[in-house]
C-alpha cells in the first residue's frame, strides 16, 4: 500500500511491516491489519518516549477532554 504523504524510508518500514504479517498471519487479512495497526502505533509511541500502553493512555485521556461532537438525530 504506497502512501503519498510518506517518506521512502517510512514507507520501506511500512511494507516490512506488512511483508511480515502476511508470512505471520498468511490467511487472514483481519490479523494481518490488526498486527500492522499494533506495530504503527508502537513506533509512534517509541518516537513520542513512551512504551505502547502509556501511548494509548494519553490518547485515551486526550480523547476524553476533546470536544464533544454534536447528536445525530
Amino acid at each position: 500500500m504506497k502512501t503519498g504523504h510518506m517518506s521512502g524510508a517510512a514507507q520501506e518500514d511500512l511494507e516490512e511491516i506488512q511483508r511480515l504479517a502476511a508470512a505471520e498471519f498468511p490467511n487472514d487479512p483481519a490479523m494481518q491489519q490488526v498486527h500492522v495497526a499494533r506495530k504503527l502505533v508502537a513506533q509512534e509511541a517509541k518516537r513520542k518516549g513512551m512504551t505502547l500502553l502509556e501511548y494509548v493512555a494519553s490518547l485515551r485521556r486526550h480523547a476524553r477532554h476533546a470536544p464533544k461532537a454534536p447528536a445525530v438525530r
